[in-house]
């Protein structure tokens, strides 16, 4: 048992990080649910509307076309970039030297948003990109990656899935080295396979890691907003056009908060249901070693 005043540390320790978190994410939460049900212009008096902004909101073309892209665009980058964080990961976990591979494949992830979306502005350029030169040596004509309609989300995702791949990369790394060689030298005496070692010890063991790196891709990949809004603007037409973008633009282009913070909390409920489907599903496939499962 601890004594009181071993509790009162604990609380004095605990204390920054609850108070932040009242003041930077719940009191904002609760104020934008307030503002959500409300007509305001950020200045003005607010004026209560009931649920009129949120039916707008499912009314309004550009929200579901943002609801629409963000969906692909998720579609796209969520079993992408866990697949090839996962198999970076596995040529990675044998390697010699894998501090400088895992800080050469880190380093995206350190680099600004805008930067990145800059740099790979001039790769996907459609006239003198770098990757259409490159196709072009090999006799492939390249398209226009960023404003042709059926190129524009499938580019923005593989931006994404490269750029996300150094953070998912060490978590898998990181989960890999700690699945014991034991496991797999029982298996070798039992004369397994590489695929049945893999399929057998590899994923089950690194289950709860998977569970980690598949809830943070999901919660990041509907709040794509960076590579939206500096390469293309929501274009051509509204074919990249995200959630989080819409969301910006309520805001901040019409002056409609009660619409933006409306649609921010769709998106919420959205990122919410994912995250409980998916504790739901975890505990089918998701073993952990301790628990003897």
């Amino acid at each position: 048992m601890f004594t009181k005043r071993e509790k009162w540390w604990g609380y004095a320790f605990i204390a920054p990080q609850m108070i932040g978190m009242i003041l930077f994410s719940l009191l904002p939460l609760l104020f934008a649910f307030g503002i959500s049900f409300m007509h305001w212009d950020g200045f003005g008096e607010r004026t209560f509307v009931g649920l009129e902004n949120y039916i707008t909101q499912f009314q309004d073309t550009n929200f579901r076309a943002a609801l629409r892209n963000t969906t692909i665009y998720s579609l796209i980058v969520i079993p992408g970039g866990i697949a090839a964080a996962l198999l970076s990961a596995l040529a990675l976990n044998k390697v010699k030297g894998k501090d400088f591979y895992r800080m050469f494949f880190f380093m995206p992830v350190v680099t600004s948003s805008v930067s990145i979306a800059v740099i790979w502005m001039w790769l996907l350029n459609g006239d003198f990109g770098l990757i259409n030169q490159v196709l072009a040596s090999v006799g492939i004509d390249g398209p226009n990656w960023l404003t042709d309609r059926r190129f524009v989300l499938p580019s923005i995702a593989m931006l994404s899935i490269w750029w996300g791949l150094g953070t998912n990369m060490v978590i898998f790394l990181a989960g890999l080295q700690g699945i014991s060689r034991s496991y797999y030298e029982a298996a070798e005496i039992d004369g397994a396979s590489a695929w049945q070692k893999f399929r057998n010890i590899t994923m089950p063991l690194l289950s709860p890691t998977t569970f980690f790196v598949a809830i943070m891709t999901v919660i990041g990949s509907f709040q794509v907003f960076d590579q939206a809004y500096v390469m293309t603007q929501g274009g051509p037409g509204n074919a990249s056009y995200t959630l989080v973008l819409h969301i910006f633009d309520e805001a901040f282009t019409r002056s409609s908060f009660g619409t933006s913070t409306s649609a921010a909390m769709i998106l919420f409920v959205i990122i919410l249901i994912f995250t409980l489907i998916q504790f739901t599903v975890s505990r089918k496939w998701v073993h952990y070693e301790d628990n003897g499962r």
